[in-house]
């Protein structure tokens, strides 16, 4: 990796622990209307794109997102910010189609050489989904921001909602937990080059192929997890009628993130998930405050929340065993409405 540039030295948060908390943002959309006969999924259930219909086989799903450096590589980071970008795309079960760079340059710090790497990084992004960059938009800013604006296709009946999960499902996590953490201790130069790379290869990875191979099952629920923490955006994913039941024992996440977080590292965005989730959730007695911390924490290119039947869920993990660094984990069951939408054993 090329540590050269020092990228995430000239930003205050690393990645998706920038992003604004729950609340707050809630409260900013909650008199904005997109109410169209042609809009079949809005931002009024939180769900991961847009999807408008233009007729009864096609309809568009568009997504934008994009975060502050991670890393210090410029083209690992371009690739990192565009992994992120497209998840949105592949949690509603689309295809990528085209993307529009996305970027905020800070041209006091950072070199122009180091942008072009930026954007080569995230192009290779789009071209291995099978998207198309056709353009974007560069401004100069006091922090370095880099993303897409993703615009993708979809058969309207066989959109996968956020919220659609059914009694009796499990949820399997397809990335490991810890990356808020992680990146906080990158940006603090606390962690060593290969631990760095190994982080880095995690949030590189897309979840084309995990989206891709879940549509050969019936998927009840997906989502994907970023800056609310695995807790956070599992709460947007529950109805009225369901509680997830998350077994702590089996989440997966990176093992070095455990210490960092019990001595303190730990990213805004994730303390901000910890004070929104405290009234929604029901942990089991004597839970350790750093698992509580992990399960909270404001993830990057975190990976796919999905919920399927048990039967599929087993040969689902199988099947993605060689795309998921071998983290992808049945972590929970979808259960009849208990005393908290979510509880913790």
């Amino acid at each position: 990796m090329n540590n050269e540039y020092k990228l995430t030295k000239f930003v205050q948060a690393a990645g998706c622990a920038a992003k604004m908390g729950p609340g707050d943002l809630k409260q900013t959309l909650c008199n904005l209307n997109n109410k169209d006969e042609q809009v079949l999924v809005g931002f009024d259930t939180s769900d991961d794109a847009g999807v408008f219909q233009i007729d009864e086989n096609l309809a568009l799903v568009q997504t934008v997102d994009f975060i502050t450096p991670v890393v210090d590589d410029p083209y690992v980071y371009g690739q990192i910010a565009a992994a992120n970008s497209l998840s949105d795309i592949f949690a509603m079960g689309a295809e990528v189609k085209t993307a529009l760079n996305i970027v905020g340059f800070d041209k006091t710090n950072i070199a122009k050489d180091a942008l072009a790497l930026i954007l080569k990084g995230g192009n290779d992004k789009i071209r291995e989904c099978g998207g198309v960059l056709l353009g974007g938009h560069t401004i100069e800013t006091p922090e370095m921001y880099y993303g897409l604006s993703v615009t993708g296709v979809i058969n309207p009946k066989e959109i996968i909602r956020n919220n659609s999960a059914k009694a009796g499902d499990v949820l399997i996590l397809t990335k490991p937990l810890g990356m808020g953490i992680l990146t906080t201790a990158i940006k603090r130069d606390l962690i060593d080059l290969n631990l760095t790379k190994h982080c880095a290869q995690i949030m590189a990875s897309l979840n084309y192929i995990a989206s891709k191979i879940m549509r050969k099952y019936k998927v009840s629920s997906c989502t994907d997890i970023t800056g609310f923490g695995l807790l956070g955006h599992a709460f947007e994913c529950i109805n009225e009628n369901i509680s997830f039941c998350i077994s702590s024992n089996e989440v997966p996440f990176v093992k070095e993130a455990y210490d960092l977080a019990k001595n303190g590292v730990l990213p805004g965005g994730s303390k901000r998930n910890i004070k929104f989730m405290e009234d929604k959730v029901l942990y089991k007695d004597g839970l350790d405050d750093t698992i509580k911390a992990i399960l909270c924490d404001a993830q990057t290119s975190g990976g796919l929340l999905i919920a399927m039947n048990k039967d599929d869920a087993k040969e689902f993990v199988k099947e993605l065993e060689d795309f998921s660094f071998g983290y992808a984990k049945i972590i929970a069951e979808v259960i009849p409405r208990g005393k908290k939408e979510i509880i913790i054993s």
